[in-house]
C-alpha cells in the first residue's frame, strides 16, 4: 500500500470525536496521518477555507493530493488507511450505504453542534465578525 499524508482537522473538545482520533491515532500507521485539533488552533484549517464554525460542525480532511474531504467522506478517507476498517470504507462506499450514512451524520453532526457550549462560541464569534 502506498503511504500517504492526510490531515486531518478534528474537535478535541467534543468528548466522543477526540475519542474516536485517539483509537485512529493509536492504529494507525506511523507516517500517514497529521492529526489537527482545532481547538487548539484553527489556523490550518482556516487557510483551507474553511471556518472554525463549520470545522467543528463536521470533521474534514486533506488527502495527500491537497483534495478537501467533509464528514462521511473522511471517515472514508481515514478508513482506508486502517487495517480492518477498509473493509467499511468499501462497504460505506456504496451508493444507497454512502446516502444512509451522510444522512445518518449530517444529522448527528448538527445534533452535537447544537449542544456544545465551545461549538456555539465559535458559531457567535463567526457571526458577530
Amino acid at each position: 500500500m502506498i503511504r500517504t499524508m492526510i490531515t486531518v482537522f478534528y474537535d478535541g473538545k467534543c468528548g466522543l470525536c477526540a475519542k474516536e482520533i485517539k483509537y485512529y491515532k493509536k492504529i494507525a500507521p506511523k507516517g500517514i496521518f497529521e492529526w489537527k485539533d482545532i481547538t487548539l488552533s484553527s489556523k490550518d484549517l482556516e487557510k483551507e477555507g474553511i471556518s472554525l464554525a463549520e470545522g467543528l460542525k463536521s470533521l474534514h480532511a486533506k488527502d495527500a493530493n491537497g483534495r478537501l474531504h467533509k464528514g462521511v467522506d473522511s471517515f472514508i478517507l481515514i478508513w482506508k488507511q486502517l487495517k480492518y476498517w477498509r473493509i467499511l470504507a468499501r462497504v460505506t462506499s456504496l451508493p444507497v450505504i454512502y446516502q444512509i450514512a451522510n444522512f445518518s451524520y449530517k444529522t448527528f453532526a448538527n445534533w452535537k453542534f447544537s449542544r456544545l457550549n465551545h461549538c456555539q462560541l465559535a458559531l457567535q464569534q463567526e457571526q458577530n465578525s
